[in-house]
């Protein structure tokens, strides 16, 4: 709820103008941008976990898009719902479709 919050007030104050900022900081070889280029680094990997633990299914890659996209404002309630699903069986929460495969 605080990244939601926060990042509606970014949003108020800035604009949805990320876009340049953040590969616009990757560009100029700073430490933002060494940030930037790690978090997106992040991004993908989370994204192709999530259409992976999916099977690539239609539903999967549109799964791992949003994650692209939403970051932990997708990520931290999809882990939260795996975990409920998985009742702690943190095998089945992070294979998902791969588990009968281990």
């Amino acid at each position: 709820m605080a990244l939601i919050a926060y990042t509606v007030t970014v949003i108020g104050d800035h604009g949805l103008n990320l876009i340049p900022i953040f590969f616009g900081d990757i560009a100029r070889g700073a430490w933002p941008g060494q940030f930037n280029a790690d978090f997106m680094c992040f991004l993908m990997l989370s994204a192709l976990w999530t259409a992976w633990r999916n099977g690539f299914t239609p539903s999967g890659c549109l799964l791992g898009v949003v994650a692209l996209l939403g970051g932990a404002a997708f990520l931290l309630p999809y882990l939260l719902i795996l975990s409920l699903r998985a009742r702690g069986d943190v095998a089945v929460m992070l294979m998902g479709r791969h588990v009968g495969s281990r």
